[in-house]
């Protein structure tokens, strides 16, 4: 369960408003510590869906994310045989977490791995949420304040993007039950709903048209609907001259659908 933890987020705010002209102290330094610790076990998420299923930022979450980078210094830090200088640490720990990660599979601090999720050599940025039950796939990214559905694939490849700023942009949205195909992307707070399938090599922006061709070619943006089977693929332009590309709704999901998307549960 997320707790809104409204003194660190009052804590927080007042940090973010005032820290280019106040002496930073080690309350302050603590308060963003805190709030990296609650996002890492899974207390704090940077979005939130309505009861409506519209999904919102949470704001003060990103600063303190945004904080953190402002006032931690970078220095030499480790994980295992690697060392690295930056100023966000890597996780550990996995098999106390239920966490099956096989290397070099990252994970910084701050983000949520769920029980049941398996890594494969991926990486996941801080902020981000990895549902139970999901599979991050080979040279995957989820990026910064990212938040994935339980019982997803992200496959080979795939760059699910981040969000940071501006503070009020919804980061992007994987919904339970998604498959994504291999070097597929999404980016600029777009959300995929619950079940949809997007094949290999889909790039879906907020300005990227998805024409739904079981609904008389009707054109959308930044979404793709609960269900939805999606393939690369063009709108000619109405001249002739040229075409653009666009993601295309080619039908919804069904039982064959299921059987080509169904999570292997031998690999887990």
């Amino acid at each position: 369960m997320v707790v809104m933890h409204e003194e660190l987020r009052h804590t927080v705010d007042y940090i973010w408003e005032n820290h280019q002209r106040k002496t930073i102290t080690d309350a302050d330094h603590h308060a963003v510590h805190r709030a990296l610790e609650l996002l890492t076990a899974g207390e704090l998420r940077a979005a939130v869906r309505g009861n409506d299923g519209t999904w919102r930022a949470v704001e003060w979450v990103k600063r303190a994310v945004l904080l953190h980078f402002r006032l931690t210094p970078s220095r030499p830090l480790e994980a295992g045989a690697l060392h690295f200088y930056d100023k966000v640490p890597l996780q550990d720990g996995w098999g106390e977490k239920g966490v099956r990660v096989v290397p070099p599979g990252a994970v910084r601090h701050g983000a949520h791995i769920c029980r049941g999720v398996v890594l494969m050599p991926c990486f996941v940025n801080i902020g981000a949420w990895v549902g139970a039950g999901t599979m991050v796939d080979t040279w995957a990214t989820v990026g910064s304040c990212a938040q994935i559905g339980e019982r997803c694939h992200i496959s080979g490849g795939a760059g699910i993007g981040g969000v940071m700023e501006p503070i009020q942009a919804t980061p992007v949205i994987i919904e339970d039950d998604v498959f994504i195909g291999a070097r597929a992307e999404v980016a600029e707070g777009c959300v995929v709903r619950k079940g949809a399938v997007l094949a290999m090599g889909c790039f879906l922006s907020a300005s990227t048209k998805v024409m739904d061709v079981t609904k008389g070619n009707a054109i959308s943006h930044g979404e793709i609907p609960e269900g939805a089977v999606v393939v690369p693929g063009s709108i000619p332009a109405a001249d002739g001259t040229h075409s653009t590309y666009a993601l295309i709704i080619k039908k919804y999901r069904d039982e064959s659908t299921d059987a080509r998307t169904a999570l292997n549960s031998l690999l887990r």
